[in-house]
C-alpha cells in the first residue's frame, strides 16, 4: 500500500493560475498524493486573469503537510505583509519534506524569513529582489537547496514539479507523468528569457511592468527592513 503524500498549494486572490495548475498537474499524479488547496477560508479564489478556483482547506484547519507550494502572481504583494499567511508558512516549514515556490511565490517565502542563506530563484523580472531577503540568487529554471525547491517564472513550475516527482517516486514515475501530460516544450518563438527575447519585446515588457516593479521594490525594501530589525 502506497503511503499518503500530503501536498498543499496556497491559493490567494490575484495569483497566476499556471503557477499553481502546472505543478498541480504533475504532483496530483504522484502515487499516494493527497492534495489540499489552501486559503484563509475554504471557498472561491479568483486568479489575476479572472479564472476562479476553489480552496478546499482553511489555513486554520490544515494539518502538517509533506509538501507546500506557494505560487506567484500580482497577489503576492498583499501576502508579503500578511501575518496570518506568513505565520502559517513559518509554522508549516519545520515539518515539511519540501518547501517550494513557483515564480514570485519565492518573495513570500522571503518575507516569511525562510530564504535566509539559501539558494533560490524566481521570475526574471523579480530575481534581483531575492538578495534583500538574505537569499543566494541563482539564475536557473529550478533551484534546490536542501528541502527548499524554487522554480523560475510560471511555466518553470512544471519543471520543478517533475524534479520533485523524480526524487519522491523515482525517475521512471516522473518520466511517465511527463509523457502522460505530453510535456515536450517546442515554443514557436525563442522569447521566453530576457537573454533570448528580441530587445524590442523585452523593453516593451519592462515598460508594461514598470509600475508594478516600482511598487514591489518599495514593498521588498519595507519587508526586508522588518526582517533585519
Amino acid at each position: 500500500m502506497t503511503a499518503a503524500l500530503s501536498i498543499g498549494f496556497l491559493l490567494f486572490p490575484k495569483l497566476t493560475q499556471l503557477d499553481f495548475t502546472g505543478p498541480y498537474e504533475v504532483m496530483s499524479r504522484l502515487p499516494g498524493a493527497e492534495v489540499r488547496l489552501i486559503w484563509k477560508e475554504a471557498g472561491p479564489v479568483r486568479a489575476d486573469t479572472g479564472l476562479t478556483m476553489l480552496a478546499d482547506t482553511a489555513m486554520a484547519d490544515c494539518p502538517q503537510l509533506d509538501i507546500l507550494c506557494i505560487p506567484g502572481g500580482p497577489g503576492v504583494a498583499a501576502l508579503m505583509e500578511d501575518e496570518a499567511v506568513l505565520g502559517f508558512l513559518r509554522a508549516q516549514a519545520p515539518g515539511l519534506r519540501y518547501l517550494t515556490s513557483v515564480c514570485t511565490g519565492a518573495l513570500v517565502l522571503g518575507a516569511a524569513g525562510l530564504l535566509k542563506g539559501r539558494r533560490a530563484t524566481t521570475h526574471w523580472a523579480s530575481h534581483d529582489f531575492l538578495a534583500a531577503f538574505g537569499a543566494v540568487p541563482v539564475e536557473a529554471r529550478v533551484v534546490q537547496d536542501g528541502n527548499l525547491v524554487t522554480g523560475g517564472g510560471v511555466t518553470a513550475g512544471v519543471d520543478f514539479a517533475l524534479t520533485i516527482a523524480a526524487e519522491i517516486a523515482g525517475p521512471d514515475v516522473a518520466q511517465a507523468i511527463q509523457l502522460q501530460i505530453e510535456y515536450a516544450p517546442a515554443p514557436p518563438f525563442n522569447a521566453g528569457r530576457p537573454e533570448t527575447a528580441p530587445s524590442s519585446v523585452l523593453e516593451a515588457a519592462r515598460a508594461r511592468g514598470a509600475g508594478m516593479r516600482a511598487e514591489r521594490e518599495a514593498l521588498v525594501q519595507r519587508v526586508a527592513a522588518r526582517l533585519t530589525a
